[in-house]
């Protein structure tokens, strides 16, 4: 069994910063490509980047490319999302979850989710 657990979320400005975290447990938490997801209630969840095992690849979706970041730190179990410059449309649930092919990427089999963290961005 694998616990994701997010954290990070909160009130933000528009243009302002959150750095969101995933704590996995487990030890090949190394082994996993590593995604963040987000949904609005109402709507279906939706791709926001993804990361390979190594960390040498990285994903984004068109809408939060340039602005969001994602990385992992293997040592610590943990995978990040840094997002700049965020607008009122970033506004949602967000989730992370685990690909266990390695890969990360916007179609692979993401199998266990978190919990998920509030982000609201206000204008």
């Amino acid at each position: 069994q694998v616990q994701l657990v997010e954290s990070g979320g909160g009130l933000a400005q528009a243009g302002g910063s959150l750095r969101l975290s995933c704590a996995a447990s487990g030890r090949t938490f190394s082994t996993y490509g590593m995604g963040w997801f987000r949904q609005v209630r109402g709507k279906e969840r939706e791709f926001v980047a993804g990361i390979s095992w190594s960390g040498r690849s990285t994903y984004y979706a068109d809408s939060v490319k340039g602005r969001f970041a994602i990385s992992r730190d293997n040592a610590k179990n943990t995978v990040y999302l840094q997002m700049n410059s965020l607008k009122p449309e970033d506004t949602a649930v967000y989730y992370c979850r685990r690909d266990p092919t390695g890969r990360g990427g916007r179609s692979s089999d993401y199998d266990y989710w978190g919990q998920g963290t509030q982000v609201t961005v206000s204008s």
